[in-house]
């Protein structure tokens, strides 16, 4: 079985942009596992990159076929948004390993159901009001910026990472410290931290 590195943080801390900088790295031969939602597509994004773009309709055929993984789903400002981690057969004896994205609960859904030797979890982290500043910053840049919901992102993540949910999720070590952790102050250097983890791994 491939290995699959799982990218956990909350939301503005960078995981996409480092996501996206590990792809291109020719020396860790990384495959992404491109995830699914049903929520609208973002300016900028594309369809089977970012994320497979469903229809409620469609999401409730996958769960019927057995193939949802994990599923959260949030009550947005404009409704209902899934994200579902689909067995698609992405991964498998391909000698390949590869990266996603996701949350605590995610993490551990997907740990539980391809096994702890193969979900190798990353953690990344940014001091909050450095985090909440780059969240605005972002949105600004929209054509259509999110305001509402980008707040309600904000306050979720306090509960989706909470002590107790790293701790029942098996995140922190015997100090309280969260395992694989990466601070990501400065890009580059926190891309080579977890570049060398990963050679490490």
């Amino acid at each position: 079985m491939s290995r699959i590195f799982y990218l956990i943080g909350k939301s503005s801390t960078g995981k996409d942009s480092v996501l996206a900088a590990l792809l291109k790295d020719p020396g860790l031969h990384l495959k992404e596992i491109v995830q699914y939602t049903t929520r609208p597509i973002r300016d900028g994004e594309k369809e089977g990159r970012e994320y497979h773009f469903i229809t409620m309709e469609e999401s409730e055929a996958l769960e019927k076929e057995g193939r949802v993984v994990e599923e959260r789903v949030y009550q947005t400002v404009h409704g209902p948004w899934k994200y579902l981690f689909v067995d698609d057969g992405q991964i498998g004896d391909c000698g390949e390993d590869f990266i996603a994205v996701g949350t605590v609960e995610s993490y551990t859904k997907v740990r539980d159901y391809f096994g702890a030797e193969t979900v190798i979890p990353i953690y990344l982290y940014v001091e909050t009001g450095e985090r909440l500043q780059r969240a605005l910053t972002r949105e600004r840049s929209h054509d259509h910026p999110k305001y509402a919901e980008m707040c309600r992102r904000f306050l979720a993540d306090e509960q989706d990472f909470s002590e107790e949910k790293l701790r029942d999720a098996g995140l922190l070590d015997d100090q309280g410290q969260v395992k694989n952790s990466f601070e990501n102050v400065d890009f580059d250097t926190v891309l080579e931290k977890i570049r060398e983890f990963i050679i490490s791994e």
